[in-house]
């Protein structure tokens, strides 16, 4: 089934795919009410998408997952292999499969993502009109598509590289002595960019790792299964009452802000219900200060790909008590150059490195067991 409509030349333009006639009814009229966007094309199915993706180009798709005859996931596949650039939101459901599903898409390529709620209410409501318009436009202006410009490194190559920099820095002294701890923060573009620096992480590392990435309740689980059984560090969902470990990677859970806090000198995290912080539950922001009262002598702050400016006021109220070193994603590498600018912008941001060499500066800054 294809529609089309007129083209404006001064609006971004949308193919929207999905094989419900209602949803693509509703997320029209979102993406049209608002003047950045206008639906040019329409598909009911990804076989559909896949023929108007041959032919046209767009300036974003927003997809769905369950179609009949080819559904989202082998549209993303069969972009890949055709090599057909795009810039892709997926529209997803909440429940366990639809956020493992989810994940298989964004490492497909897909930038971002959409939580469909199940109740059409819920579609006409401002929370889901606004979220979706933001991400839309994230997606539109990302740096980035489908098509992986540098290759992944293979996991055999990648835990090479990261025993040769274990074995490097177990030989030479660490630049700060006591107990340290990292504490990482991204949203667009994040599920794939950690991928590029978790699964360098080795077991031995000398600090508990924080993460906090911005999705909605239930996808922070399928995320740290994902990362998990890429890893030698081990990831899980933070879970409230986790006493942090080190060699541990502890992503936040969606629709709750993560703190850390001190009992009996240990540090343990602790969910707070605060409403959205910039606009976004988790907020990083929550997780830097939380760090200022603990026992760690050093926090290394890492901000990678996001939009909007999460972070940066957390670590800027961080450094008021607390020695920091900050590690932000370059321009360059990042799908969505807004949270690393901001901290950039800052002046406290000590390197500012490629994706790939993320995981090596953490390495070099808290050290190995």
């Amino acid at each position: 089934m294809l529609i089309n409509t007129n083209i404006s030349n001064n609006k971004k333009k949308i193919l929207v795919v999905d094989d419900s006639t209602l949803m693509r009814r509703l997320m029209c009229d979102i993406i049209n009410s608002d003047n950045r966007f206008q639906v040019v094309d329409q598909a009911f199915d990804g076989d559909a998408a896949y023929q108007l993706l041959k032919k046209n180009q767009y300036d974003g798709v927003v997809l769905d997952v369950n179609m009949p005859k080819m559904n989202g996931i082998q549209l993303l596949r069969m972009l890949q292999k055709d090599k057909i650039r795009a810039r892709v939101m997926m529209a997803s459901t909440d429940t366990k499969e639809g956020a493992a599903v989810t994940m298989e898409a964004l490492d497909l390529g897909a930038i971002d993502f959409i939580e469909k709620p199940a109740n059409v209410v819920y579609l006409k409501g401002s929370e889901f009109y606004n979220n979706f318009l933001e991400t839309l436009q994230a997606v539109v202006t990302s740096r980035q598509t489908n098509i992986q410009a540098v290759p992944l490194i293979p996991r055999a190559k990648q835990e090479e590289q990261t025993q040769k920099l274990v074995n490097i820095v177990r030989k030479s002294a660490p630049v700060v002595t006591g107990q340290k701890v990292v504490a990482l923060a991204c949203s667009t573009g994040g599920p794939k960019a950690l991928q590029s620096v978790v699964p360098m992480l080795p077991a031995e590392l000398a600090a508990p790792v924080l993460i906090v990435q911005h999705m909605p309740k239930g996808f922070t689980q399928s995320l740290a299964e994902r990362l998990n059984t890429l890893s030698k560090i081990r990831v899980k969902e933070a879970a409230e009452g986790d006493v942090l470990e080190n060699g541990v990677v502890y992503i936040s859970m969606g629709g709750k802000h993560m703190n850390v806090v001190t009992k009996g000198g240990r540090a343990v995290i602790k969910y707070t219900d605060e409403p959205p912080r910039e606009g976004v539950k988790p907020c990083a922001n929550y997780m830097y200060e939380s760090l200022q009262t603990s026992n760690f002598a050093q926090i290394v702050c890492v901000v990678l790909t996001g939009m909007g400016a999460d972070g940066t006021k957390g670590i800027v109220n961080l450094k008021t008590s607390k020695k920091i070193h900050v590690i932000a994603q370059n321009e360059a590498t990042s799908t969505v150059y807004g949270m690393p600018k901001a901290i950039t912008a800052t002046g406290l941001v000590n390197q500012v490195v490629a994706l790939d060499d993320v995981a090596q500066e953490i390495i070099m800054n808290v050290g190995v067991r």
